[in-house]
């Protein structure tokens, strides 16, 4: 645990300088990103601009899920730049590189790589939040706490649906299909869908514990609602961890195994 806890940092200094060694690229990607973002929130701008509310949103509440998401988002493809990898990784045989060294495997494939663009992701979320509610400083520290937690929940849904690997072969279309509907979800207010869809949001594709719980802790804190959700976060990736060493017994090498300078 305490090598892991050296390794994650170190791996987050050398993957950003590395990144920063072409710093026209990497700032093209952020900027990118932040665009792509903005476009996305417009549409619920038109929308707000001829209703007051949906199903208890406004517009400010909706930019405060965006904003959370995208924290999260940015956070994990960021630090975890191989969480959306782990299924191919697997299916490739890549998964030896890891195995042959004395870190955690699952830890070292996650952190190995960082997604650039993330960090775009990551600075709209913060920028959205304050715009969203200004002058609330005093919440900033419960933000980044959330946005945390979603980090965390989108990273650990990934090795979920990514380990699925070690039992049914090609399952990176799958694991796919699965994280795009966990991260479409968490951008609508889980209100605006029916009975039965609400309780898979909230249990098999746990969308509305990034955006819409999280959201709803920030406009009306409530102290139970966040340990509830601190727990469910930590059973998650207590169970994504389980699953993939459960997976390890099923592993065929792909005798990939070599030395990377």
């Amino acid at each position: 645990m305490k090598k892991s806890g050296r390794l994650i940092p170190s791996y987050l200094r050398h993957n950003l300088m590395s990144a920063m060694a072409y710093r026209g690229p990497f700032f093209l990607q952020v900027i990118g990103m932040l665009l792509n973002d903005v476009m996305l929130l417009f549409f619920w701008w038109v929308l707000f601009n001829r209703i007051p509310t949906l199903r208890g949103w406004d517009l400010r509440g909706v930019m405060t899920i965006y904003g959370i998401t995208a924290f999260g988002f940015g956070a994990a493809t960021m630090i975890c730049g191989n969480v959306w990898q782990v299924a191919r990784i697997i299916v490739t045989g890549d998964l030896d590189y890891y195995l042959a060294l004395p870190a955690d495997p699952l830890v070292h494939l996650l952190i190995s790589r960082m997604s650039i663009p993330g960090c775009g992701d990551l600075l709209f979320g913060l920028l959205v939040f304050l715009f969203a509610a200004p002058g609330q400083w005093k919440v900033l520290p419960l933000f980044l706490l959330l946005g945390l937690l979603a980090a965390l929940m989108l990273t650990a849904f990934g090795v979920l649906v990514g380990s699925l690997a070690f039992w049914i072969g090609s399952a990176e279309h799958l694991a796919m299909q699965m994280n795009n509907a966990l991260i479409t979800f968490s951008l609508y207010p889980v209100e605006i869908f029916p009975g039965a869809v609400r309780i898979l949001l909230y249990t098999l594709i746990p969308s509305a514990l990034i955006g819409s719980v999280p959201a709803a802790l920030l406009t009306n804190f409530d102290g139970k609602r966040l340990t509830l959700l601190i727990i469910a976060t930590l059973t998650i990736t207590l169970i994504a961890r389980l699953v993939f060493r459960r997976g390890l017994h099923q592993y065929e090498s792909g005798n990939l195994v070599t030395v990377r300078g």
